[in-house]
């Protein structure tokens, strides 16, 4: 029976993890045809990369998706880890009560969210010549949630007797903050950094409604598949795939090393003692 159930959730695993990165593959694959379509297979050829190279609008898309996205994912990790800091400070009720809200944002459609920053764009007088300003004022509304909810957890797992203890010996409140409280939590800054990156990359909707005069890679696909999905955009996908993950890898692998080291220190103490 054990060798049965081990069997079907291997398979499970494998039947999951095919339909999530089969995609990817064909993805990867397309990248590398000679057809300029990704609808069939025409044979080895890195004409993808170069069309992708030389295509201006694909250029000033990119340029636009990577400056809203470094921006807003700065601005609302900081803006982020205050808030988590300022809420794991306060007692229990209105804490409750004001991380219900803060989640509100992460379970309302992007729809809805487009409309009403649309709106309030409109209504304050931020022109869509201001393109680039409203995409960056709008992912950073919605990435904030989530960092918010990436550090939370960290905060949870770490003491506030670290940060008594440091003020004890001596250190200033925000001393305390940057050299304590901080580094114990950078796993989840790092986490939430990543996290609202990767979803400024990715988002359609909210910067189709915001993005006014700006135009960011994903509303440049959208308005070029109308015509049918070119290999160059498979080749942009690979690329920005590859950056990810090499993001990904580097974070888990150092993550993994302070662990490594931490335990180690903690059994060098325990020797000593």
């Amino acid at each position: 029976m054990k060798k049965i159930g081990s069997f079907f959730r291997g398979a499970y695993l494998g039947i999951v993890l095919f339909f999530m990165y089969m995609p990817i593959l064909v993805m990867m694959t397309m990248a590398f045809t000679d057809s300029r379509s990704a609808s069939r297979w025409n044979g080895f050829s890195l004409g993808a990369f170069r069309e992708l190279f030389e295509d201006s609008d694909v250029k000033d898309a990119l340029i636009v998706t990577l400056i809203v996205a470094v921006i807003s994912a700065v601005c609302s990790t900081v803006i982020g880890t205050a808030t988590a800091i300022g809420l794991h400070s306060m007692k229990k009720r209105p804490r409750s009560f004001v991380e219900t809200i803060t989640q509100i944002p992460m379970t309302n459609p992007d729809l809805v969210t487009g409309i009403s920053m649309m709106l309030l764009f409109s209504t304050i007088g931020i022109s869509q010549q201001h393109g680039i300003l409203r995409l960056i004022i709008a992912h950073i509304t919605f990435n904030l949630p989530y960092v918010i909810f990436s550090v939370m957890p960290k905060l949870r797992q770490s003491s506030d007797m670290l940060y008594e203890a440091a003020l004890d010996l001596g250190c200033r409140p925000i001393e305390a903050l940057w050299k304590v409280v901080i580094p114990d939590i950078m796993p989840g800054i790092v986490s939430g950094a990543l996290l609202a990156f990767t979803l400024s990359l990715d988002d359609f909707v909210i910067s189709y409604f915001t993005g006014g005069s700006a135009n960011n890679l994903s509303m440049l696909i959208y308005s070029r598949t109308k015509r049918g999905v070119g290999t160059e955009f498979c080749a942009l996908s690979l690329i920005m795939f590859a950056v990810v993950g090499i993001l990904l890898l580097v974070i888990n692998l150092r993550s993994i090393r302070q662990e490594k080291e931490a335990a180690a220190q903690n059994k060098k103490v325990m020797r000593k003692s």
